[in-house]
């Protein structure tokens, strides 16, 4: 389960973010093994670091992207895009290296995400394969989502537009958000309606959260 994060505050991941730390080594080192203990306490097929570390490919596409964004930050924005694509081949994740991407990101499985380049994502989000996170429109500047702090988006999910996603949100397998979300919300459906957690009721023998809620999508985990 995802532990409880202070309300996103967008000033920490855009332009100041994580990836603003990468100067050194050890502050490198420092965020993969947090990222990997991360990972295996989402992944119940996650046998060991090791492992986690050889072929999680969301992983993977997450320590590419925080180069590519230290780059893009930096001027660097050719190397930046041409190293965002090759990480898009290597791992079937793409990446654009001007969204801004807090700790503790988990891709799961991965195939077939896109993150827009004004996408900004808080810390300790969780996302399935084939979600999107796009715009609506092709003006410059903000156009994609703001996913605050920990939120869990579902397969094949797409939040279009530059909205927000409120933290501790659920976006449900395949739902399509094009409003902003309030906290402590889950969406469903075509187009997404969000609904208060805090009214859900537990049911017996499915999964709850650290306040005993259960969740009413059964999609949610594909």
């Amino acid at each position: 389960m995802h532990q409880q994060c202070p309300p996103f505050q967008v000033g920490i991941v855009r332009g100041q973010g994580n990836t603003e730390n990468f100067g050194s080594l050890v502050s490198l080192m420092l965020n993969i093994r947090e990222d990997i203990a991360n990972a295996r306490s989402h992944d119940p097929a996650a046998r060991s670091a090791f492992e986690t570390w050889v072929v999680a490919s969301g992983l993977h596409a997450v320590w590419a992207h925080r180069w590519h964004h230290w780059l893009w930050n930096h001027g660097f924005k050719f190397i930046a895009r041409v190293g965002s694509q090759w990480t898009r081949f290597w791992t079937g994740i793409e990446i654009h290296p001007g969204a801004s991407i807090g700790r503790r990101f988990f891709i799961d499985h991965g195939m077939g995400v896109v993150i827009g380049e004004t996408a900004e994502i808080g810390d300790d989000v969780m996302m399935y394969h084939g979600v999107t996170l796009g715009g609506r429109s092709l003006e410059h500047g903000k156009r994609h989502p703001t996913i605050e702090n920990n939120v869990t988006i579902g397969a094949g999910a797409k939040i279009l537009g530059p909205i927000t996603v409120g933290h501790n949100s659920a976006i449900g397998a395949n739902a399509v958000v094009v409003k902003d979300v309030p906290a402590d919300s889950q969406v469903v459906g075509i187009p997404g309606v969000a609904r208060p957690r805090n009214g859900m009721v537990a049911v017996p023998g499915e999964a709850v959260d650290d306040s005993g809620r259960s969740w009413v999508d059964p999609a949610m985990f594909i």
